[in-house]
């Protein structure tokens, strides 16, 4: 069977139908899981967005609003606006190695300690990216979408999504060169 397209998606959730919301939930509640754990480092917070996300999209629908097209970037958009209202509620907090490293039963590894140092590091270089700069780089490299996919979700021109590009990477390279200067010192 072909699968449908986001336009008879879009009228199938406007009518209720459950079997096209369930297939709408099954076709981008993975990817969307994906990028909020990654987004938050937690499998929980995750799985918080994902539900979140598509309660929002019901409680659109509900109201006659939503999407009138581009469904998957609607729900990542929905997805993000939910992650900052989530980041903007909490301190900002550095995350450390500390209770990583102390599990009794397993010796890690150096390349293990290193990919999770280096993991930590990434984490807290894009927590300091503003909100539009940490989401351009998780849709374009972490979910691999290309420019124009990220324009319709973020609502901007492709233009300012390459500019965004360009400086949430130099940010980011600024970022974590400051973290090996500071981990040289040591």
């Amino acid at each position: 069977m072909e699968s449908p397209s986001e336009k008879d998606l879009l009228q199938g959730a406007r009518a209720f139908d459950m079997e096209t919301l369930a297939y709408i939930y099954d076709s981008y509640s993975p990817a969307i899981f994906r990028y909020a754990a990654r987004m938050l480092d937690s499998t929980q917070l995750g799985e918080d967005c994902v539900s979140e996300t598509f309660s929002r999209f019901l409680s659109a629908l509900r109201q006659g609003k939503g999407p009138e097209d581009f469904l998957r970037a609607y729900l990542f958009r929905t997805a993000h606006n939910w992650i900052t209202d989530y980041y903007r509620s909490k301190p900002h907090i550095i995350q450390t190695l500390e209770g990583d490293l102390t599990d009794k039963d397993h010796v890690p590894l150096p390349q293990d300690v290193e990919r999770k140092l280096q993991g930590r590091a990434v984490m807290n270089a894009l927590a300091q990216l503003t909100s539009d700069q940490r989401q351009v780089i998780a849709l374009r490299f972490l979910e691999g979408w290309e420019i124009d996919e990220v324009a319709r979700a973020m609502e901007k021109p492709p233009g300012a999504i390459k500019a965004l590009q360009h400086r949430a990477l130099a940010r980011l390279r600024q970022l974590m060169q400051g973290e090996e200067e500071h981990a040289d010192d040591e």
